[in-house]
């Protein structure tokens, strides 16, 4: 009887220490650095491009609310969320790495529903330039997700800028 009471208490001593080490792993994958963080990119071109159009919003009336330059992965759309007032002037700019072949933009209300969506290809006029109106129904956050498509490079530089214009439209 004692090989069997001794087996017993070897599974279960082996069953807790498997138990324990499942746990461990568990809590160790847990901790995965799964979450997308947000790289700063620098790109002379794009920083050209963001000038001038700071300089030609400013010159009617807009002001800058964010101006952010993010390294993003191509083929995958990056989330920017934003609260807008309702009845106010929103200007949206991306601007993708000039050797994409494509850039698009949805932006999102709180709903979920689709508000605007635009599309470029390389070789479009300003082709890598995405800019829209838009003035909300509401108070309330949206999201606008960006992406674009290179063919050559996984990490490309983009830069997503938005505007308010005070006063009468």
């Amino acid at each position: 009887m004692t090989p069997f009471k001794h087996s017993v208490n070897s599974y279960v001593r082996h069953s807790w220490v498997f138990t324990l080490m499942l746990f461990i792993s568990l809590a160790v994958a847990g901790q995965k650095d799964d979450v997308i963080r947000l790289q700063p990119c620098s790109d002379s071109l794009i920083m050209h491009e963001v000038d001038s159009l700071k300089d030609f919003y400013f010159k009617n009336g807009f002001t800058l609310l964010k101006e952010t330059t993010i390294a993003m992965e191509s083929q995958f759309e990056l989330p920017v969320i934003v609260p807008l007032t309702e009845g106010s002037w929103y200007q949206f700019i991306f601007i993708g790495d000039y050797t994409s072949q494509l850039y698009e933009v949805r932006m999102y209300d709180w709903d979920e529903k689709m508000v605007v969506y635009q599309k470029k290809q390389w070789g479009d006029v300003d082709g890598n330039i995405i800019s829209y109106s838009y003035v909300p129904k509401f108070s309330e956050y949206h999201m606008m997700k960006p992406v674009q498509v290179n063919k050559h490079k996984k990490n490309v530089c983009g830069c997503v800028m938005l505007f308010v214009k005070r006063g009468p439209r």
